[in-house]
């Protein structure tokens, strides 16, 4: 989880702010939920969220849960390369954009860009309505436990809610 002095409250402009980093099915359940403050960059959150995904056989099947998506679709926050060699080392294949910083360095470099394909990228929105679906539980779009571990508990349970009701 996180250090306990850590209470996942960032600093921003307009106060204290949080962020939810989640990877979700195709179907737009969620499989692991992380809180960090809003600070934080997605990019070194990304191992940590990997690490908590756990999907179960079929019924009958033996064996262990599944730990390794089929792809992993992510927006230009993961576009970094420690994520993209993560992502290499976990033999998981990707449809990350390259953000525009990185193809000017690119230019003057030479080299050849990363593969993207913008056909899969296309399923990135099952994503967002993930994140829209768990916004719409007012205490997780308005943070009001003072804890962090208590907020990742509400977001856990209304994960839970979307998976019964799904």
């Amino acid at each position: 989880m996180l250090n306990p002095t850590d209470e996942a409250l960032g600093r921003g402009r307009g106060g204290f702010s949080t962020k939810v980093h989640l990877a979700c099915d195709g179907r737009g359940r969620p499989l692991s939920v992380l809180v960090t403050g809003g600070q934080c960059n997605e990019a070194p959150q990304l191992e940590a969220v990997l690490d908590g995904v756990r999907v179960a056989r079929p019924a009958g099947t033996p064996g262990r849960p599944r730990k390794r998506p089929h792809r992993l679709l992510a927006d230009r926050a993961y576009a970094h390369d420690s994520c993209r060699a993560l992502l290499r080392r976990r033999g998981i294949p990707h449809a990350i954009p390259e953000r525009r910083d990185q193809k000017e360095r690119r230019r003057k470099r030479g080299g050849r860009p990363p593969s993207f394909d913008a056909e899969a990228y296309r399923g990135r929105n099952v994503v967002e309505r993930c994140v829209n679906r768990l916004k719409q539980w007012r205490a997780v779009a308005t943070r009001y436990e003072k804890r962090a571990a208590n907020y990742r508990a509400v977001v856990v349970i209304a994960s839970l809610m979307i998976w019964l009701t799904a």
